[in-house]
């Protein structure tokens, strides 16, 4: 989950010249143009939408972050950023773990209030917004009708987007976690076998608010392990399209040696959307007990392995194995001190999402994939779920600070054998590793291989900066989609992915060899969304223009999750856009 520090944006001139100041030691920050250009310093017009737009957040003080032993040192200067010359930007090699705005000689000033779109059609804007920094979606079909659920774990809004073109917001419900559980990722399908729509929620413990540094406040690790609440899943019958409706047929600790009802448990609890198709078989990654801790990540105790349980009965999960890489933990230490990253006070070990599994097991499904961030790209045997076994692994290249496992989308491996690997950026103004979104070959299952990486987005030529670093808040690939909740069948050539502030990047993968990126929106850096209980207007955070997408393959429609609403987008490379449901239970 990106971090959220719930800023306010700066928006007055004390700010700006601050942040001036900080990135050219100038003795004018006025100065004029011409005088700029003699000393390499970029500076950004203010014309059209951007002449009131507003400035841009000061630089965040590095000198309050005071580097732990081991911990990636700040990059040297000259060693990466702006080429002001040239117009390109060079990424640092590794950067400590940051958060907080990092602007750098050629940041724009303000936030850009423009809009580039390419090949792509606006069919509609809601101006709601259920997290700044991430948000998980979740559709299904109720008697004739489609709903959408945007969420945290602190709140959801529930739409009905039976006509993509006139949605309506039919509930919203805010969770005070001091009385109430907070609410979770969750993926409903229908179970042909019990005629019944079944939802899957799991629960994890806090990532933010309550563990700051694990390696220098050690009362905060009591809070965590001490913490009161389900660290597991919770499995539902789905009733109406509203949640408080649903009627819970069972609880299931991750922790075997307790259960679910006891007050304290160990481990991490259930991370991200389950996978669950609506037949037996249930995946889910979590650490199942405390001794799953082999991690440099300073706010998360836990690595995460990756679970299976049979869930042919809902009334009674069956905990079936947990599979996970020698080293994530405890007494494991020799094995986790070969990789390179090790005692690096920053990177994200473990799991951060289940298996990514293209097929079924009872459908011939036969490999999930893993991303372990730190610990690589993993092909693990899912035949029998109650022995999965690693059969192949990469040690992916290392891309320090940030995460480097996250995602792998594999909406196109049964057709071209190929799977697309990612991690996220953490940091903003690009002050980290730039992610690439690798194309990995795994025709050869026992034997996968870096085939390639997609391109680097580039902002249209009509933009006020280069190169998408200058736009200010993060860049980079955050995911495409959820694969096991995405509704239709996706497209076999095309692979929208959501790309902070770079918007949506649609990526043409006709040519396998040759990928290019066909189609794109990139909305405005800011703005203003309806406070949930609709009293009136919020300005939003800048760091994260666009942090989620969830694609309709099935209505030709991506929806792009911003920082001040959601959009809903079509492309002549996905097809018409559709409305209604052609097919309904």
């Amino acid at each position: 989950m990106k971090k959220e520090k719930r800023q306010r944006l700066v928006g007055t001139l004390l700010a700006s010249t601050l942040a001036l100041s900080a990135l050219f030691p100038l003795s004018d920050v006025s100065a004029s143009a011409e005088t700029a250009k003699q000393q390499d310093v970029f500076v950004a017009p203010r014309t059209g939408l951007n002449v009131n737009a507003p400035d841009a957040p000061a630089p965040y003080s590095t000198e309050a972050h005071k580097l732990l032993p081991g911990e990636p040192k700040e990059p040297a200067p000259g060693t990466w950023g702006y080429d002001v010359k040239k117009g390109t930007f060079t990424h640092p090699k590794a950067t400590p773990d940051n958060e907080g705005p990092q602007p750098f000689n050629g940041s724009l000033p303000y936030l850009d209030q423009n809009q580039y779109i390419k090949n792509m059609k606006v069919e509609a804007f809601y101006p709601y917004v259920a997290g700044w920094g991430h948000s998980w979606q979740a559709t299904f079909d109720w008697q004739g009708r489609r709903y959408l659920y945007d969420y945290e774990t602190t709140m959801y809004n529930v739409f009905d987007i039976t006509d993509p073109r006139n949605t309506k917001r039919i509930a919203y419900k805010e969770f005070d976690t001091k009385v109430e559980h907070q609410f979770g990722p969750f993926n409903v399908k229908y179970n042909k076998e019990l005629g019944k729509m079944i939802a899957v929620q799991v629960y994890e413990v806090p990532r933010y608010g309550v563990l700051s540094n694990k390696y220098t406040n050690p009362e905060e690790i009591e809070a965590i392990k001490n913490r009161k609440m389900l660290r597991g899943f919770r499995i539902y019958e789905v009733t109406s399209p509203l949640w408080t409706d649903w009627k819970l047929l069972s609880e299931t600790a991750l922790d075997p040696k307790v259960k679910a009802t006891d007050a304290v448990q160990q481990g991490s609890g259930g991370l991200d959307v389950p996978v669950y198709d609506g037949g037996k078989y249930l995946f889910i990654a979590g650490a199942p007990d405390d001794s799953f801790s082999n991690t440099e990540y300073k706010s998360y105790l836990y690595s995460a392995g990756q679970m299976a349980f049979d869930i042919s009965d809902p009334t009674k999960p069956k905990r079936l194995s947990t599979w996970w890489v020698p080293g994530q933990r405890k007494g494991e230490e020799k094995e986790y001190n070969k990789n390179p990253r090790a005692g690096n006070k920053t990177t994200w070990m473990g799991a951060r999402m289940p298996l990514f599994i293209p097929k079924s097991v009872e459908e011939g499904g036969k490999y999930g994939y893993a991303a372990m961030g730190g610990f690589g790209f993993w092909v693990v045997d899912i035949t029998d779920p109650a022995n999965m076994k690693a059969v192949s692994h990469i040690d992916m290249p290392m891309s320090v600070s940030g995460t480097e496992g996250d995602n792998i989308d594999v909406t196109k491996v049964e057709t071209t054998g190929m799977v697309y690997y990612s991690g996220y950026p953490l940091g903003e103004d690009c002050h980290e590793p730039y992610k690439d979104i690798y194309a990995i070959d795994v025709r050869d299952p026992l034997h996968p291989k870096i085939a390639s990486v997609l391109p680097r987005p580039t902002p249209p030529e009509n933009a006020p900066f280069k190169d998408y670093c200058q736009r200010r808040g993060s860049f980079g690939p955050k995911r495409s989609g959820y694969a096991a909740i995405q509704p239709g069948t996706p497209n076999q050539q095309v692979m929208p992915y959501a790309f902070y502030n770079a918007g949506v990047q649609i990526f043409d993968l006709k040519d396998p060899k040759k990928p290019t990126i066909g189609a794109y929106f990139v909305p405005k850096m800011s703005g203003e969304y309806l406070s949930n209980d609709g009293s009136g207007f919020e300005t939003s955070e800048h760091s994260n223009p666009v942090h989620s997408i969830f694609v309709e393959w099935d209505r030709n429609l991506v929806w792009a999750f911003s920082n001040h609403g959601i959009y809903v987008l079509s492309t002549p490379l996905l097809g018409e856009p559709k409305s209604g449901l052609a097919q309904t239970k």
